[in-house]
C-alpha cells in the first residue's frame, strides 16, 4: 500500500439491498489533506464508519497502515445542559490525559481560555476546536474530520481551516475531511475526492472544480463558487474579529472513478 495511512480498493456496502457505496477508491497519505464533498444521501457518513472501522465493507479491501493512530472529530456534539461537564473533565474522558496535557491540546488550537468553562456554555467556534483537540489528544497519524467548520460563521471557518493546515504541516499528519459546501473548502485541501454512492471525479480542487461530474452534482454556478482563493493579509480569532497575518492557498490532474460515463 506504498505508503498510505489508509487505503479502500473497490469498497461497497448495501443497506436491507440498498446500494450506499460502490467501487469506492480511496487513500489518504502522510502530510495530506483530502476531502471528500458530495451531495446529502451521497454515502458520506458510511464512508467515515468504514475508515474508523466501525462498519464492515460487503466487498472491497480497507488496508490500514500498522498500529494506525486516528484522531476523529465528530459533526457535532449534543451535551444535555444538565451534565456538569466542563471542557477539562470532557477531554480527560480520552485515557491518560490531565489538566497538563488538555491545556496544551487547547493551547494548539488556540481555545486555552476555555478549559474551566461548562461545555455547554461555549461558542460553536470554540466547540469545534475543543473537539479538535480531543482528537489530538490520540496523537494521531491521520485525523478524520466530519464537518469540521459546523455551526461556525464564515470568517471563523476561514480560521479553522488555516488551523487544520497548520497541524498538519506541524505533526505530519494525514487529513480526511468530510464536507457538503464548496466554499472555502475547495481551497484547504490538497486532493479532492467527489462521491455520490461511487467516485464521480478525485484530484486537484482546480481541476476538478472543471469536471463535468462535479459540475452535473452541485450546478452551473459550481465551478466560480469551489475554488475559492483566500489570499489572506489577516487572521481571525474564535469569533472571527481580526488578529494577526496569514493564508494564500492555491493550487494538478484530476482523474475520473471507475464506472462514470464521462
Amino acid at each position: 500500500m506504498s505508503d498510505a495511512l489508509i487505503r479502500l480498493d473497490g469498497v461497497a456496502v448495501s443497506f436491507n439491498g440498498q446500494p450506499v457505496l460502490d467501487d469506492v477508491q480511496l487513500s489518504v497519505q502522510p502530510g495530506e489533506i483530502v476531502t471528500l464533498i458530495g451531495p446529502n444521501g451521497a454515502g458520506k457518513t458510511t464512508l467515515v464508519r468504514v475508515v474508523l472501522g466501525l462498519l464492515q465493507p460487503d466487498s472491497g479491501n480497507v488496508r490500514r497502515a500498522p498500529r494506525l493512530r486516528i484522531g476523529y472529530m465528530p459533526q457535532k456534539l449534543h451535551v444535555d445542559a444538565t451534565l456538569p461537564l466542563s471542557v477539562l473533565r470532557f477531554l480527560r474522558l480520552v485515557p491518560g490525559v490531565d489538566r497538563k496535557r488538555a491545556l496544551a491540546a487547547l493551547a494548539e488550537v488556540g481555545a486555552e481560555q476555555v478549559i474551566d468553562s461548562p461545555l455547554q456554555s461555549i461558542s460553536g467556534g470554540e466547540m469545534q476546536r475543543v473537539l479538535l483537540a480531543r482528537a489530538l489528544l490520540r496523537e494521531p497519524q491521520l485525523l478524520v474530520l466530519d464537518e469540521p467548520v459546523q455551526g461556525v460563521d464564515v470568517a471563523g471557518q476561514a480560521e479553522l481551516y488555516r488551523l487544520i493546515s497548520r497541524l498538519r504541516e506541524r505533526h505530519g499528519c494525514g487529513v480526511l475531511m468530510v464536507s457538503h459546501d464548496l466554499h472555502l473548502v475547495m481551497s484547504a485541501t490538497d486532493q479532492v475526492v467527489c462521491l455520490n454512492r461511487h467516485v464521480c471525479c478525485s484530484g486537484h480542487p482546480e481541476q476538478v472544480s472543471g469536471d463535468p461530474a462535479f459540475i452535473e452534482l452541485f450546478g452551473q454556478d459550481a465551478k466560480s463558487l469551489a475554488v475559492y482563493h483566500h489570499h489572506h493579509d489577516h487572521a481571525h480569532d474564535l469569533h472571527g474579529g481580526v488578529v494577526q497575518p496569514g493564508l494564500t492557498i492555491h493550487g494538478p490532474a484530476h482523474v475520473h472513478g471507475p464506472g462514470c460515463k464521462h
